[in-house]
């Protein structure tokens, strides 16, 4: 359920290498995110694709699995929280390790205490937290007492392992994913912690709206939620935790967006056509807007990658790749680093010449099909690489392109109720303008004589 916020650990921050054998129940003064963790399967929140009845995870977690796992996702979704119920299911010792402070001489010194331990019959459960910040030699170093099962190593990361861990490391290992919590998962997170004894005893009670800016804040990370809200009554005058109390815990203003209503709508309305109208910094403000209303940042990245096409196409056709490769580094990298990439493809696609021609090329494409006009395909483009093709006529008097010194040459492509129709009508904004004089010259070549294009 919880994990700490940022790229540092989740919950065991205060865990060096010393050896424990379970750990220790937080104590009344720890912070509220620490209290809360879950300590049995039945308290954690979200996962429910790891979590199913003979899941792996869920049998590790119940004491009867023996695979080693690297759990990869967002902070504060469960991954320290997974290691420690791990432990406690096997009954052996919990060792954690952090790879901003470990070098190869903790693991070797920690590997060295769980072999004395497997002597006498204990396992020891490694956690490993940002294992992604370990060297080559570092995780290398690893390898064996993975797989002689010297350790169970509970690895979390919250970048893709399959580009930050060494491939020996993930054959020997389960590679699970963990994904960030919905609005309904940390709206009970934070329920949970109002009323449980372990956390504010019920000692305030929390309106709607600042539940609903505490879940807008969190973004998916319990941990952030959480501490949140532990600040916001503390700053809190009254039995009630107001939006105030959260706006003043955490400095930042409540932002008035509702993700299933009108405000979503609005915004995404907003920032789809300050682009297309091409201010860039009105774009900027909606993206702005969006992101602190904690607005899936996939959601953002698709509707990029969608007008790039549409509303600069190949005025700009390297506003696409912009776009692609923001969408690349929301899945890659993830929160909050990801934000530049997704600003950066805004300004690129809201600065960039704008053409329609891609929509209205594929729309009158599409209008001709449903209207019946869609006509034989011509025999000599049908396939030919069966037996029986060619007495059919298939493929037979094709003339291939590259046998043409210019690369192209006249030859019908389209059905005959189409020969000469154009969909394609280049705009003379940015690349567009180099790329007409193209189009007409193929359409002239490809067609030959009988090639005067009439104009839809």
């Amino acid at each position: 359920m919880t994990g700490q916020s940022g790229d540092g650990g989740d919950l065991f921050d205060d865990i060096g290498t010393a050896q424990r054998s379970n750990p220790p129940m937080p104590s009344p003064s720890a912070p509220l995110a620490v209290r809360m963790r879950p300590t049995s399967l039945e308290e954690v929140v979200g996962q429910d694709h790891l979590l199913g009845e003979r899941s792996p995870l869920r049998r590790l977690i119940a004491g009867s699995g023996g695979s080693s796992v690297l759990l990869y996702g967002p902070p504060g979704t469960g991954k320290t929280t997974m290691a420690s119920l791990i432990s406690q299911a096997t009954g052996g010792s919990f060792e954690a390790l952090s790879a901003l402070s470990a070098g190869v001489k903790e693991v070797r010194a920690v590997i060295d205490v769980a072999r004395r331990r497997l002597i006498q019959g204990q396992q020891t459960v490694l956690f490993i937290d940002e294992v992604h910040r370990f060297s080559k030699t570092q995780q290398d170093a690893l390898l064996d007492a993975v797989e002689n099962r010297i350790v169970l190593l509970v690895a979390a990361t919250t970048e893709n392992p399959s580009f930050s861990v060494v491939a020996p490391l993930l054959s020997r290992s389960l590679v699970l994913q963990l994904r960030s919590l919905t609005d309904d998962d940390i709206k009970d997170v934070v329920a949970r912690a109002v009323a449980d004894p372990r956390g504010l005893d019920g000692s305030v009670e929390l309106s709607e709206e600042a539940l609903d800016h505490l879940v807008a804040v969190a973004g998916g990370d319990a941990r952030r939620a959480l501490t949140a809200l532990e600040a916001s009554a503390d700053g809190s005058d009254g039995e009630t935790v107001t939006v105030a109390d959260v706006e003043a815990a955490i400095d930042r203003a409540a932002v008035r967006y509702d993700r299933s209503g009108d405000q979503h709508y609005d915004v995404t309305s907003a920032f789809i056509k300050s682009m297309r109208g091409s201010d860039v910094d009105a774009a900027l403000h909606y993206l702005a807007r969006m992101l602190s209303a904690g607005e899936d940042p996939r959601f953002i990245a698709r509707r990029l990658m969608i007008h790039a096409s549409e509303d600069v196409g190949m005025a700009d056709p390297t506003a696409l790749q912009t776009a692609v490769a923001a969408a690349q580094v929301v899945q890659l990298v993830g929160m909050p680093e990801a934000k530049l990439a997704l600003a950066q493809a805004t300004i690129h696609i809201a600065t960039a010449p704008k053409s329609g021609s891609v929509t209205s090329a594929l729309g009158a494409a599409m209008t001709d099909i449903s209207s019946g006009k869609a006509g034989a395909v011509p025999s000599h483009l049908r396939d030919g690489h069966y037996a029986g093709a060619k007495k059919l006529g298939n493929a037979v008097g094709y003339r291939f392109p590259h046998d043409d010194p210019d690369g192209v040459l006249a030859q019908q492509y389209a059905p005959d109720t189409l020969v000469g129709v154009d969909y394609y009508l280049p705009t003379d904004h940015g690349f567009e303008r180099e790329l007409g004089p193209r189009v007409g010259r193929l359409r002239s070549i490809v067609r030959g004589l009988a090639g005067r294009a009439r104009r839809r």
